[in-house]
């Protein structure tokens, strides 16, 4: 059973902080939405706000680690074998194929995965972000004469949260879906992918 050194530190630390604070804001921004009411408005709000800078400055900083490593080519998206993997998880998978698609360290993420993530980096989190923020600063720049409608930036900035939310609940599923149900968390959790079939951590 060959084992394959797969995830870096930094690269586990980005994603073990990117769900903590993902969920938090899941959480508390729900909240705020008047889903329910868990912590109060108040300490919701100032938790939301916390989590949103910290997954900025996250952000940016594995933006440029993925850069000036050139791991982010692993997000350059591919149609080859996407039929392969796409039969896999609608019928492959129920009748205990291996999975097509075999990970290496110059490509960690199978071509859906790869469209998958690249869609979160460059549409849901850019919505999230440039909302929250024009959300946040609302005031300060109608001041300035801006006229934006508040009800649009907070509906734009809810379907962001939904499609993250989407995102978040196919993540946690297909984390079941290696070789053994918990393989593909050890590897996030230890670097280390090892075993038969397909050797990624999140489907």
């Amino acid at each position: 059973m060959e084992r394959i050194y797969i995830f870096t530190r930094f690269e586990r630390f980005w994603h073990w902080t990117q769900a903590f604070l993902v969920i938090g804001m899941m959480i508390t921004g729900f909240e705020i939405h008047g889903t329910y009411n868990l912590l109060g408005f108040l300490l919701a709000h100032q938790v939301h706000t916390f989590a949103a800078w910290a997954l900025i400055v996250l952000w940016v900083f594995a933006i440029f680690w993925h850069f000036i490593t050139g791991e982010w080519r692993q997000y350059i998206p591919t149609m080859k074998g996407v039929d392969k993997v796409f039969r896999h998880y609608a019928w492959g998978i129920f009748q205990g194929e291996p999975h097509p698609f075999v990970v290496t360290r110059g490509r960690k993420h199978n071509p859906m995965q790869a469209q998958a993530y690249l869609a979160v980096k460059v549409l849901i989190n850019p919505i999230l972000w440039i909302s929250g923020l024009l959300y946040l600063y609302y005031n300060e720049l109608a001041g300035l004469g801006q006229s934006l409608d508040l009800a649009t930036i907070a509906l734009i900035h809810t379907i962001g949260a939904f499609m993250m939310l989407a995102f978040f609940i196919a993540h946690v599923y297909l984390i079941t879906t290696g070789h053994t149900v918990t393989a593909h968390l050890k590897a996030m959790l230890t670097g280390w992918e090892g075993g038969e079939g397909e050797h990624n951590k999140k489907g």
